[in-house]
């Protein structure tokens, strides 16, 4: 039997292997070299860019980032949870064309539908046009190239991915906890905080982490909807490779946010496990 498992287990392993393990070991160690004099790798034995990565300029970077990538993750959760449960609740014939629905933005090119938040969001766009036209303002608004922009483009890039798992974990509730929670006194709103919101924290918890993730190294939406006015930790560490050229420093802060997600999926999976455990302990 465990030879068996072992070898069903193995392509998977080799993919994960190949493709994030070697990968991400071999980042590290490029982390411990110096910068070449005219860029790339000198083979020289150095722990100056681990120190450099906690460095105030570029830890102001990291939290700028984080705070962007948790905002995103608010916003998403507060466009995901309605929109989830919405299609949860539909009869089943239905739910399947609108998590159909959800996905169908990935069917595009990210790097387009980018280019169209431009449109949308710019002192002669559509939105600003159509204030105008309806007298809501006098003069168009700063949409584009601020913090503004670079989370509204981060939400609508990655709300499908908070939306498909919250409704993973809501469409595992039954009609009877809610009426049973009604029986016994209890309105709607009680019953969402002490019965729904619990037993979804799961969903919550994934569709976070893969926000987070996603939006943290994001540098795409910086780059075009912030107007490069503020730097992300993508857009740091795609600096580092393609214009500094400095590819052991570009590796160390690679290593580090790829540590960061590890750890964020790693206590993700715990906090998913420790549910399913207690869930079956009452029962």
């Amino acid at each position: 039997m465990t030879s068996n498992r072992l070898l069903l287990l193995a392509p998977g392993l080799a993919w994960l292997t190949a493709l994030l393990i070697i990968p991400c070991g071999l980042i590290f160690v490029l982390g411990f070299f110096e910068r070449g004099v005219y860029g790339g790798i000198d083979y020289t034995l150095t722990t100056e860019n681990f120190a450099r990565a906690v460095d105030p300029l570029y830890a102001g970077i990291f939290l700028y980032s984080a705070r962007i990538a948790l905002t995103a993750v608010v916003f998403s959760l507060l466009i995901g949870y309605p929109a989830a449960t919405c299609i949860a609740k539909q009869p089943k014939r239905r739910q399947m064309p609108l998590l159909i629905l959800v996905m169908m933005p990935f069917w595009s090119n990210y790097l387009i539908r980018t280019y169209a938040w431009i449109v949308l969001l710019n002192r002669e766009g559509l939105i600003n046009g159509a204030l105008t036209k309806l007298g809501a303002i006098s003069e168009p608004l700063p949409l584009l190239y601020n913090d503004f922009a670079i989370v509204t483009g981060l939400v609508y890039g990655y709300v499908p991915f908070m939306i498909l798992a919250l409704y993973s974990s809501i469409s595992k509730l039954g009609p009877e906890l809610a009426e049973a929670s009604t029986d016994l006194g209890a309105d709607s709103w009680r019953t969402f905080l002490r019965i729904t919101l619990p037993l979804t924290l799961p969903g919550i918890a994934a569709g976070s982490v893969f926000v987070f993730v996603l939006s943290i190294g994001n540098f795409v939406t910086p780059d075009l909807l912030g107007g490069g006015k503020r730097t992300m930790l993508g857009n740091l560490i795609y600096d580092q490779f393609l214009t500094a050229r400095d590819w052991p420093f570009g590796a160390t802060l690679a290593f580090l946010l790829v540590a960061l997600m590890m750890v964020l999926l790693t206590c993700q999976a715990v906090f998913v496990h420790r549910s399913a455990t207690q869930e079956e302990a009452r029962a």
